[in-house]
């Protein structure tokens, strides 16, 4: 049941992550440990573990690895909280961010008042022609075949520039953008500046987007530690509190879509969240947002009410998303730099908006106006789910 107007019966006290990348000298359960050590870490006035009644792991191993008992039952012991009631969380892209939003839902209903919610993934152990991400994304034989997540997303791109006019170049302001905050950003696997003209001479992938369009296949574990708001006070003299989120699905297949301009899933959860935190998009201060392409980026800050339908490309070229822009978008440097390991992926998002809204975000820091950030994800087949989650520093 919804509950109209701020919410904000959670707190997020502690949160933590590795640096992403591709992690071979680090096994699953070292990252997640890696994770929680952070988390705990950063924890203002302390924790001690056995205060953590509940965790909610999210990993998307079943599906990538066929190991469905992997995750929920050995994180736990391997971070040192054998005995605590555990649960695992895929969702698809949005499986980190569904995690954060169920582990909210624990707190509030009042069942538990520590929750850890953790993300972790391996990716980089085994190669595109093992069919990893192949599998994860399976689904009608005929209806999918050749298809690949570039195949999903092209279609996008292609007739956005058919019907809005964006170029390729606007495109490739995405990419150039969410380097340049990727290179600020410690924990990103890529921390590297690019241009424009080298967006443009990357290899092509699936026309029109290149190989500096995609975000990369990245392993890496982030963590966040969650509390009644009542006891908040208890961990830290500075929560940021959980005011609304939303979720929602659409068709899994292209075939099925109502258009390629926008993903509906996306519109959708958005309009939950807005209205479970009883704001509108004018008073977020930043956002993290499902960039694993750059024509993504764009369909995304249009769907979320960002700038107008059609406008995204220009938007972005102009320099509005960026941090010193009217509406800054990726400062972590986004899925395209910071890397996509999809379980962890929406609780680092998550992790960046902690930083930003505390104004611990360093180089990366944005001017904090209503002290409201949003977090998004957006994928499964056919971008067929989509998660939200809206933070603030305001206590009511």
């Amino acid at each position: 049941m919804k509950t109209p107007g701020p919410w904000n019966k959670v707190a997020v006290v502690g949160a933590g992550m590795i640096r992403f990348g591709e992690l071979f000298d680090q096994s699953y359960e070292q990252m997640a440990a890696g994770a929680w050590r952070a988390c705990r870490e950063s924890v203002d006035l302390g924790l001690d573990p056995s205060q953590v009644e509940a965790m909610f792991v999210a990993t998307q191993r079943g599906t990538l690895w066929g190991q469905e008992g992997i995750g929920g039952n050995t994180v736990p012991s391997a971070i040192g909280l054998s005995g605590v009631p555990c649960t695992r969380i895929e969702n698809a892209c949005p499986t980190g961010s569904d995690a954060f939003r169920v582990g909210a839902m624990a707190v509030a209903s009042g069942v538990h008042d520590v929750v850890l919610v953790i993300g972790v993934e391996k990716m980089r152990d085994k190669s595109a022609e093992e069919g990893l991400l192949a599998r994860a994304a399976g689904g009608h034989p005929i209806y999918t075949r050749g298809e690949s997540a570039p195949v999903l997303f092209a279609p996008f791109a292609t007739r956005h520039m058919h019907e809005y006019g964006t170029t390729k170049e606007m495109l490739a302001s995405v990419a150039v953008k969410n380097h340049y905050n990727g290179a600020r950003d410690p924990f990103a696997h890529f921390q590297n500046e690019i241009t424009v003209d080298q967006v443009l001479a990357a290899p092509e992938v699936c026309s029109p987007l290149g190989l500096l369009d995609c975000c990369p296949q990245t392993d890496g574990a982030a963590a966040v530690l969650l509390v009644s708001a009542e006891r908040a006070q208890e961990f830290t003299d500075s929560p940021v509190y959980v005011a609304g989120f939303g979720v929602a699905t659409d068709h899994p297949y292209l075939h099925e879509k109502q258009d390629y301009l926008g993903l509906l899933a996306s519109r959708l959860a958005s309009a939950r969240a807005y209205e479970m935190a009883g704001i509108d998009p004018k008073q977020l201060d930043c956002a993290e947002v499902h960039d694993c392409f750059t024509i993504t980026e764009i369909l995304d800050i249009e769907d979320l009410g960002f700038c107008e339908k059609g406008t995204g490309g220009a938007f972005s070229a102009a320099g509005e998303t960026a941090i010193g822009g009217s509406m800054p978008v990726n400062t972590s440097g986004g899925l395209l730099a910071k890397g996509h390991p999809i379980g962890a992926t929406g609780i680092a998002q998550i992790i960046e908006l902690w930083w930003q809204l505390r104004e611990q975000a360093g180089p990366r820091q944005v001017a904090l106006k209503n002290g409201y950030a949003l977090q998004h994800n957006v994928g499964g087949r056919g971008s067929g789910v989509s998660v939200v989650n809206i933070l603030t520093r305001n206590a009511k």
